[in-house]
């Protein structure tokens, strides 16, 4: 016990003045000189996002509903089993592309172009890159993250699309059908109305067939479907034709977003 206490009172005499002055007579030095800990930077919060809806003026009708219905080609194939269900029962509908799918589908492009009355092919942006203009991640995949970068997806949507012999878009859908409020005035101040959706037919192809020909059967007046034609692998394709076989037999009338008046919230079409 005496040499513990000899030990101490060494410690202390030897602790220059300069120093000692700043510390407490009953904290040991050892312990004054740790650094405090510093407290972690606060987080970013994320942004705010919406995933508007969109509705079509009614026919008001009874048996006789009428339906828009749009399609992603996000990247990958054209799934010949929808695409070739809208020509042979001469369905319209309205196709949202990317650049690069435009690239890697040729052949479906052509069959777009020649069947003018329709389809309705629309922007879906150049990378499939969500348009939201601040960093966050949505599903897995980085949002644009700026103000200009949001404009280059947008934008480079619309050329690859005139430059592959397609009008000039005016429709928007980004990826993963989500924005927040600032992006959306940004696409709307470059001239786009933004497609929403009220039926979400496939759950981004990732449901099996029986779930999606129920939910797209389901479609009632006025109504805009969502779905995908670039899985050909996925099952939710197989649902998808038949939904659109028997929709037709229950007389549902299918029109283009071109030709019909619309309504969507989040001023997304105001």
């Amino acid at each position: 016990m005496n040499r513990i206490l000899l030990a101490s009172a060494f410690l202390l005499v030897s602790i220059p003045a300069a120093f000692a002055d700043g510390i407490p007579s009953a904290v040991p030095a050892a312990v004054s000189s740790v650094p405090a800990a510093v407290s972690p930077a606060p987080k970013a919060s994320a942004p705010k996002l919406v995933e508007p809806h969109l509705h079509i003026a009614r026919s008001n009708i009874a048996g006789h509903a009428r339906i828009a219905l749009t399609f992603d080609a996000c990247m990958g194939q054209a799934d010949e089993r929808i695409l070739s269900t809208l020509v042979g029962e001469r369905i319209p509908a309205t196709i949202f592309v990317t650049a690069r799918w435009l690239k890697r589908n040729p052949a479906a492009l052509a069959v777009f172009l020649q069947n003018s009355d329709l389809f309705e092919l629309e922007n879906h942006g150049e990378n499939h890159i969500p348009a939201v203009d601040t960093p966050t991640l949505i599903y897995g995949i980085a949002s644009a993250g700026s103000p200009q970068a949001v404009r280059q997806e947008v934008e480079g949507g619309a050329a690859a699309m005139v430059a592959a012999g397609i009008p000039a878009p005016h429709w928007f859908r980004g990826s993963t059908a989500k924005y927040d409020l600032s992006a959306i005035g940004e696409i709307r101040a470059m001239g786009y109305r933004i497609a929403g959706y009220s039926v979400n037919g496939d759950g981004g192809s990732l449901l099996g067939a029986v779930i999606t020909e129920k939910r797209i059967a389901s479609a009632k007046d006025g109504d805009v479907v969502i779905s995908h034609i670039n899985q050909p692998t996925h099952a939710a394709g197989e649902g998808v034709a038949k939904a659109l076989v028997d929709l037709k037999a229950k007389g549902t009338e299918f029109v283009r977003l071109e030709d019909v008046e619309d309504m969507g919230d989040d001023k997304t079409t105001e």
